[in-house]
């Protein structure tokens, strides 16, 4: 997958990066081209940063030839590298200081540009997917926050640490180091490395859902105390797998849950109904479509908590009460 070999890159690139802040922090008189070359790892990550996110939300998205050209800056740099030496870098002059100088806050302003862009594309993916999202997609958006925050804790600490040592300059390796444990860890934890934009791709699934939402709650076929997952379908027109995959996959309940989740909504108004106070609780439970008072009494309990009893006990101290 391409989600994977560019997640796979930007971790690599990471630890070349934090090779060298260690060597440079606790080697003695490290070459400037290993330096440069570093650094110039940060112009690296940051387009492959945003690439990934594309991958991991828009289906189908391929790298283009022109999104090659966002490579330019970390080839430039790369190539100058190599005309660096050792005698003209410890020099301390002018020249070189405003030239090493320009060339970190550039980096560093480059990177934090492309944390913003790869922000933007998840911000779209949120504000475009109104619907209820589904676990794959949820685990995408979880994921790609958490390397967002994780990007701009990396920022912080060694753009800090450029401002007039601000903060220890090992500070940022060390928590490069953390940063991409705690990455690989959530990686594997959320799936990432087995989901992609494929997971977006837009379905009529969505559109079944509200459907099957208008005929249970709307129609009130949750009355009906011999609705099954085989009449829904067929009303539906759809087969009895697919129906029962969007309705687990939209209220994360199965068929018999789902009907029983309304029909006890249904129920804790009826209860509460002061036309129906006198009402047996039985009688209540069989007009919302259950078949009898024990599968009441337990899918009740499952969604409220408390029995249908203790519930209507609850609401009448409650409104003796307010009326004391």
């Amino acid at each position: 997958m391409l989600s994977n070999t560019l997640l796979a890159l930007i971790l690599v690139f990471m630890a070349f990066r934090v090779g060298k802040s260690i060597l440079l922090n606790f080697g003695d008189e490290l070459e400037p081209i290993f330096i440069f070359i570093g650094l110039a790892f940060m112009l690296l990550i940051g387009p492959l940063l945003r690439w990934y996110f594309k991958v991991m939300t828009v289906p189908n998205f391929n790298i283009q030839r022109t999104n090659i050209l966002e490579l330019l800056p970390f080839l430039l740099v790369s190539s100058l590298s190599l005309l660096v030496t050792k005698e003209w870098f410890n020099k301390n002059n002018r020249e070189a200081i405003v030239i090493f100088g320009s060339t970190l806050i550039c980096i560093y302003l480059h990177f934090a540009v492309y944390i913003f862009l790869s922000y933007k594309v998840l911000k779209q993916v949120c504000k475009t997917n109104t619907t209820t999202h589904t676990k794959s997609q949820k685990a995408i958006i979880t994921w790609l926050q958490l390397l967002v925050i994780s990007c701009i804790v990396i920022w912080i600490s060694y753009f800090l640490n450029i401002i007039e040592n601000t903060i220890p300059y090992i500070i940022g390796p060390i928590l490069y180091s953390i940063v991409i444990y705690f990455l690989t860890y959530k990686a594997f934890k959320l799936n990432s490395t087995d989901i992609d934009g494929k997971t977006f791709t837009t379905n009529d699934d969505d559109l079944i859902f509200k459907q099957i939402l208008s005929l249970v709650i709307d129609d009130k076929h949750f009355f009906n105390p011999n609705i099954s997952l085989s009449e829904l379908s067929k009303l539906l027109g759809l087969s009895t797998q697919k129906t029962s995959a969007i309705i687990n996959q939209y209220s994360k309940k199965n068929f018999n849950d789902f009907i029983n989740y309304h029909r006890v909504l249904e129920a804790k108004k009826e209860l509460l109904l002061k036309e129906r106070e006198n009402y047996k609780i039985s009688t209540i439970a069989f007009d919302v479509g259950f078949n009898s008072l024990s599968s009441f009494n337990s899918a009740f309990k499952k969604f409220v908590g408390v029995t249908p009893s203790m519930y209507k006990q609850k609401n009448e101290n409650l409104n003796s009460q307010n009326y004391s």
